[in-house]
């Protein structure tokens, strides 16, 4: 079984954003990189299948070489070939393109992408990627197993969890539940020199259309001043929830 995992590279959490330009750019300055989390899970269980049923990982994402050290943290969890499609991420509908590209290429049985990335949030990647490469899709996974060309799937719906079956190839769109959080891999010492050993492979866009750009980026606003209640005074905080802060 051939499996692909797509890999966002996105700001840590922890990073102070700002945007330039009037606010319509991304300043990337001081900002530390990461998996994408929801990608993390996928390649954590990318690897359960790769140990477990010998299964080839290849890893890939669309971006400039920048995002080559997120691609080699992969390499050190232990994926197998690491694949760069040489263009700024700047479109769904762009990125969609250029992993149908990649995906056609390379004969793949099994995508995991992340359900959404937590840059942008758009959640669209996944689903156009099935269509374009005519693969079955399902989104929002929290369960996969693999026997032959079937899968078993379980993922969240409202309040609850629906567990379907699909035949390869097929498309997910992973989050959070699909492994364990105390499952997810650190590159250790031995997978980090491994790495730097295996192909990254740099390949040439296909110019996929863009149809959406961001106009402006805006920052939520500062939370105010906290005003406190006495414990004992419920008329006043009863009157505040619905006259200051119209929660009731």
């Amino acid at each position: 079984m051939k499996i692909l995992v797509c890999i966002s590279h996105v700001p840590d959490t922890t990073s102070k954003i700002n945007f330039t330009e009037g606010d319509s750019q991304f300043d990337k300055n001081g900002v530390q990189f990461v998996i994408n989390p929801n990608d993390e899970f996928g390649l954590t269980r990318a690897m359960w299948f790769k140990e477990k049923q010998g299964a080839s990982v290849d890893v890939v994402t669309v971006g400039e070489a920048d995002v080559e050290p997120t691609l080699r943290k992969a390499l050190a969890i232990g994926a197998d070939n690491a694949i760069r499609v040489n263009t700024p991420a700047t479109d769904s509908f762009q990125v969609a393109k250029e992993l149908a590209k990649v995906v056609e290429d390379g004969s793949y049985d099994l995508v995991i992408a992340g359900r959404e990335s937590i840059d942008y949030n758009g959640g669209m990647v996944p689903g156009m990627l099935a269509k374009l490469i005519k693969a079955n899709f399902i989104n929002t996974c929290v369960g996969l197993e693999i026997e032959g060309d079937k899968a078993t799937a379980t993922r969240e719906i409202d309040g609850g969890k629906e567990t379907l079956s699909a035949n390869l190839p097929l498309v997910i769109g992973g989050q959070k539940g699909l492994v364990e959080e105390s499952d997810l891999k650190i590159p250790n010492m031995r997978g980090i020199m491994m790495a730097r050993k295996k192909p990254l492979n740099v390949v040439d866009p296909v110019d996929a259309d863009k149809r959406s750009e961001a106009v402006k980026f805006e920052k939520p606003a500062p939370k105010g001043d906290v005003k406190l209640v006495d414990a004992d005074n419920l008329d006043e905080l009863i009157d505040l929830l619905h006259n200051d802060a119209k929660a009731i």
